[in-house]
């Protein structure tokens, strides 16, 4: 009998894809479900960015096979875009590398960095591609804690026992790390940034933060690079389908040294084909974008939609801190409930939302839950009315 690769028993379809099956199976019936589930922008681009793209589709030129290293317009725009929000300086021929989103850039820089049986240090909770592709792919995945009472920042203190304890057994190649973090809302800090840093410098490990919701609900966007020498240990990836209401256009960004990108580009060019010109010089468009769009798309809109989410919570029992940026609302659950997803199962089935368990972010999200900002506000006003009548 044919049998698939050993591993796919390592790990399970992703929780949202088979989730929304059942949700679709739900709609199907008749019962309206509202989904404050996911994290996709449901506004549009902004003029210019569908303008270009319209312009660009037009040409009988532009349809061919573009360079995996992206136009020249593209990279030049998103070095430019670092420098003018974050002061970081970006060679955008040799430290600026376009990606079809920054899930394909987890599995370029893993491919690029880690071989079979290395470790990578993966936190808890996190962004669930960090700890699949790494299995995948054959890396040790190694669990660091984020805590609440920590204001969600890594406990170094941990981290250097666990170096201390498993670098006997396992070779240390990356560091995953997400700030502002999702799932919760923890901000990104300064401090933080430079002691990881110099945790990637003691150890010989690369640090990659993923950085795609600094502008959301967030005053002072800050970039891991902007930390003198981080350039030479870390990377960096940003993308546009947060902050500039793109996800479906897939693009996003790697910002490292020269030497980083010639490898992971290695790993790019034989995998992919490069992203249509339209989409390239489109998303370089975007990168325009002047400050009162970003106000009023991810600040303005997102402060509004917020102020319902924290109604849900409170009506729910939750308890979360008002602080917490980016377009998700994080929640601990009352202790009533002997698990989260006795109380997310009881808001689908019966009030017709669908939000988000926090056991899939990992084990320290085990009595959280997760409330996404992407919807109307008048969808979450009718999810918080439809929940207020069943608590």
């Amino acid at each position: 009998m044919i049998q698939p690769a050993d591993r796919l028993s390592l790990v399970q379809e992703y929780y949202f894809s088979r989730k929304l099956k059942e949700v679709a199976q739900m709609n199907a019936e008749g019962k309206d479900i509202i989904s404050l589930a996911i994290g996709s922008p449901d506004m549009p681009p902004s003029k210019q960015t569908v303008e270009k793209l319209c312009e660009v589709a037009h040409d009988p030129n532009a349809h061919g096979y573009q360079m995996t290293v992206g136009t020249p317009e593209l990279r030049e725009a998103m070095a430019g875009f670092y420098k003018r929000w974050y002061n970081v300086d970006l060679d955008g021929k040799t430290e600026v590398l376009p990606l079809i989103g920054s899930k394909e850039g987890i599995l370029h820089v893993t491919l690029a960095f880690v071989n079979p049986g290395d470790a990578v240090l993966v936190p808890n909770p996190g962004y669930p591609t960090y700890t699949s592709l790494s299995k995948i792919l054959g890396a040790n995945v190694v669990y660091y804690n984020l805590k609440e009472y920590n204001g969600w920042q890594p406990d170094f203190d941990q981290l250097e026992e666990i170096i201390k304890f498993k670098a006997q057994s396992s070779k240390f190649k990356l560091l995953w790390t997400n700030y502002p973090n999702m799932p919760t809302g923890g901000n990104a800090r300064m401090e933080t940034y430079e002691r990881l840093v110099k945790f990637a410098k003691d150890h010989h490990i690369v640090v990659v933060n993923d950085n795609p919701y600094s502008f959301i609900l967030n005053e002072h966007p800050i970039s891991l690079l902007q930390i003198p020498g981080a350039k030479d240990c870390c990377i960096e990836f940003n993308s546009m389908s947060k902050s500039h209401n793109m996800p479906g256009w897939r693009v996003g960004m790697c910002l490292t040294n020269a030497q980083f990108i010639q490898w992971i580009m290695k790993i790019k060019s034989n995998i992919d084909s490069g992203t249509f010109r339209g989409i390239q010089l489109a998303a370089a468009e975007a990168l325009q974008n002047d400050e009162a769009w970003h106000r009023e798309f991810n600040i303005e809109t997102y402060s509004h939609r917020r102020m319902y989410a924290e109604q849900i919570m409170d009506v729910l029992g939750c308890t979360y801190d008002s602080n917490q940026v980016g377009m998700f609302l994080w929640g601990k659950i009352p202790e009533q409930y002997a698990d989260v997803e006795d109380l997310t199962e009881k808001v689908l089935h019966e009030a017709r939302v669908f939000i988000t368990p926090g056991f899939i972010f990992g084990s320290n999200g085990q009595r959280y839950i997760r409330i996404s900002l992407c919807a109307k506000e008048d969808k979450i006003q009718q999810a918080l009315d439809r929940i207020r009548n069943i608590f």
